[in-house]
């Protein structure tokens, strides 16, 4: 049989043409390549990051680096030091005031220690000097200055609607302490972390600059989020598994006030805080709808869609209580914040799972619309006995809070820790939590029909591997951004005030158009 044999240029138009079209239908790559070409107009910045930045070895911090030497980033961004002296391990960043703000207030991770004084036996002395807690950091000049100490592993941190300001703990045993006067109180520190006691800079018990709030659920804090009532919404920094086999992780909790702030009264005392007394609740999410008479249905796979807050009574044990009433576990729920954007009744609050990229669990973003946050009262479930938070107004009387993923992460954008929106463009922007740490940008969520961003590039990515970012945040325009760079090698630096340090970036260039 006669078989017609192509001729070689032919054979090679004809692999040419193939390749071409595969690539043609490649529509993903398509939509990354427009992303990146059209980065100005959709995030502000140009000429995002393709790669991370290559790796380096020992202590590669010094002294006469510049910011340009810590981060590599995006084409038309540029950055600064804010200051070289924020204590070893600073992580989240709050400004304060929040309107117009003069200083970023930072949350310093680092675990209880005694610096100087009588013999380190982690119990307090007069005159001993505790590790940095909190910090406030002008942003005029860079100077910091040191609130609180005593904490161990401060790492959430907000500024209050009342003008507070909400410093937590990421330990097992993490508590909660709030801040009456963060510009003009110094030198605290917690003497008895069980306890809640506060003691002056000269040893004096005083508790009317800073108070422990014991009605708060203590677990691992990250991040929160704070309604104007008062209403603090937080994820526990928990593992599956972490305490024993098939132990849930981290669940998403809330704190109702018995007495929510009316949004006008000055609250001039900590007695005055809406964060003196309420109830705890913690998110369970339902197989089945509200509108069913088996909402709540809960147990594994059920992660997402709607769900119902339970009452947590033992506050003290909240991780241990949330699990034996089915509360939701997360792989470790960091940063949290409300969007700025949600137009809704409620808030909307996303927050990172961070997963384990080692496992090939890349790490995801939730979000959740709680319409309706204080509630009204509570209800009993006849099947399991448990009280949850009510709301009149929905057709089976629970209090309804709907959560879906939005970012799902991959292997060049994984261990997601932090993140911050940004505001007038609602942009979110999600921080990986390793080293040479990356940055990643997000578009909101548009007319499409899915419900996830509509795409990430990288605008930032940590030179050196002994460090991370995380903090990051924007100021109330979004048109600069800080962030700290934690966990590096210090070998090469000087201690201040006994204390390792770490570096506060400026980060500027960014451009910012409303909306479409």
């Amino acid at each position: 049989m006669y078989r017609h044999a192509l001729h070689p240029l032919a054979l090679a138009l004809t692999g040419l043409l193939a390749a071409t079209a595969t690539q043609a239908a490649d529509f993903g790559l398509q939509a990354e390549q427009h992303l990146h070409a059209n980065a100005m107009a959709l995030f502000g910045v140009a000429q995002p990051l393709t790669a991370s930045a290559p790796a380096t070895s020992g202590a590669y911090r010094t002294d006469s680096q510049t910011a340009a030497d810590q981060v590599l980033l995006a084409g038309s961004l540029s950055a600064s030091y804010l200051t070289r002296e924020a204590a070893n391990s600073a992580d989240m960043l709050a400004f304060y005031p929040a309107a117009n703000p003069s200083h970023l207030i930072v949350c310093i991770e680092g675990g209880r220690a005694q610096l100087s004084g009588d013999a380190d036996t982690g119990a307090y002395a007069t005159g001993d000097k505790f590790n940095p807690s909190v910090q406030r950091i002008s942003l005029a000049n860079g100077a910091v200055e040191t609130i609180l100490r005593g904490m161990s592993g401060c790492d959430g941190i907000r500024t209050t609607p009342w003008g507070t300001i909400l410093a937590t703990e990421e330990e097992d045993d993490g508590g909660a302490y709030e801040i009456l006067s963060p510009l003009t109180t110094t030198g605290y520190t917690v003497k008895d972390r069980a306890t809640g006691e506060i003691v002056d800079g000269a040893g004096m018990t005083d508790s009317s600059a800073i108070a422990k709030r014991a009605a708060l659920p203590v677990i691992a804090w990250e991040g929160l989020d704070i309604t104007p009532e008062g209403v603090v919404v937080g994820g526990d920094e928990l593992r599956p598994g972490t305490a024993a086999v098939d132990v849930d992780g981290g669940a998403i909790f809330k704190f109702v006030p018995t007495l929510p702030w009316d949004g006008v009264s000055p609250v001039t005392s900590l007695a005055l805080s809406p964060l003196v007394s309420g109830t705890t609740y913690a998110y369970q999410a339902s197989c089945q709808a509200a509108t069913s008479s088996s909402f709540p249905q809960y147990g594994q796979g059920c992660e997402i869609g709607q769900g119902a807050w339970v009452r947590i009574d033992d506050v003290a044990n909240a991780r241990t209580d949330a699990d034996t009433k089915g509360a939701t576990g997360y792989y470790r729920p960091e940063d949290g914040h409300f969007d700025p954007l949600y137009a809704g009744s409620g808030y909307r609050f996303c927050w990172t799972n961070t997963g384990n990229e080692g496992a090939k669990n890349y790490g995801e973003v939730l979000c959740m619309i709680d319409a309706n946050p204080m509630g009204t009262g509570e209800k009993v479930n006849s099947k399991n006995g448990f009280s949850y938070l009510a709301d009149n107004a929905q057709s089976k009387g629970y209090a309804v809070a709907e959560a879906n993923r939005f970012v799902e992460g991959d292997t060049d954008f994984n261990s997601v820790d932090n993140l911050a929106f940004q505001p007038v463009t609602g942009n979110m922007y999600v921080i990986e939590d390793h080293n040479n740490g990356d940055i990643f940008a997000c578009l909101t969520d548009g007319a499409d029909r899915d419900i996830k961003t509509d795409g990430c590039v990288k605008i930032l990515s940590v030179k050196d591997t002994s460090a991370e970012p995380t903090g990051f945040t924007f100021s109330p325009d979004g048109r600069t951004a800080y962030v700290s760079i934690q966990h590096s090698d210090d070998s090469n630096m000087a201690k201040v005030d006994d204390y390792a340090t770490d570096d506060i970036i400026k980060i500027t260039g960014f451009k910012v158009k409303q909306p479409q």
